[in-house]
């Protein structure tokens, strides 16, 4: 059986993919209550397998509506342009103002509410100094995020639309 099977009967969800090495899992469930299924995915990743990890679950038609909405005009991933979309779990942590970081190779671009996201550009064109951009994300807005490059977001809007 594998991981992915034992987890998704404690969660109520069913037709659990992988997309990439990502961490990223697509599936399908009919359940409205959002934090009530994050949280019985989390303890099902921790009796089933013995993973403490944080999950935050995102709708096709958010993600969607996320990339529809071009956050990046004009910006092609690359290392000049590193796009990231962080996600914050729970709407409770979506922030009134956006935090500014305080090095100039990362713009915070925008908080796309819907998607409770922060949607940020790097330039990691100098791979020696590369901005500690992570570390900044979990002191302004905590634990709670996750942090995905936007080519992962495609990705998985690709997965769960095929």
């Amino acid at each position: 059986m594998t991981s992915s099977v034992q987890c998704s009967r404690g969660s109520g969800s069913r037709g659990w993919i992988r997309v990439l090495a990502s961490g990223n899992i697509v599936f399908r469930s009919s359940e409205a209550d959002i934090p009530g299924l994050e949280q019985r995915i989390e303890d099902a990743l921790a009796s089933d397998l013995g993973i403490a990890s944080r999950t935050i679950i995102r709708t096709r038609a958010e993600l969607r509506a996320l990339l529809d909405s071009d956050p990046f005009p004009g910006l092609t991933h690359g290392r000049g342009t590193y796009l990231t979309a962080t996600f914050l779990k729970g709407a409770a942590a979506d922030p009134d103002a956006l935090a500014v970081h305080p090095e100039s190779r990362t713009q915070v671009v925008r908080h796309d509410r819907a998607a409770r996201a922060i949607l940020a550009v790097t330039d990691n064109s100098d791979p020696g100094t590369t901005p500690d951009f992570m570390s900044w994300l979990e002191k302004v807005y905590g634990k709670d995020i996750t942090t995905r490059s936007w080519l992962t977001v495609q990705r998985v809007v690709e997965k769960l639309e095929s």
